[in-house]
């Protein structure tokens, strides 16, 4: 049995996607809250941090990121 409707499969489709690749060019060094333009790579225009999915990031360096930018705008850096 599958999906009773078409938006169903649609919608199920949507939230089995695959990740994208994995992100390996991001050196730690430069994950800092000193370093607000590298940080803004990682947020929309209003603020708001990226999901996961959609940088490609691994989790211990999405936690990092957001450590980080969180911290910066605890200091009126971003």
């Amino acid at each position: 049995m599958g999906p009773k409707t078409e938006q169903r499969a649609i919608n199920l489709r949507r939230a089995n996607r695959r990740m994208p690749r994995r992100r390996f060019d991001i050196p730690l060094e430069k994950v800092n809250y000193l370093n607000p333009e590298f940080l803004r790579n990682f947020t929309t225009e209003s603020g708001k941090i990226f999901a996961r999915r959609t940088t490609g990031v691994s989790a211990k360096l999405h936690r990092r990121i957001t450590r980080e930018i969180k911290r910066a705008r605890a200091l009126n850096l971003m």
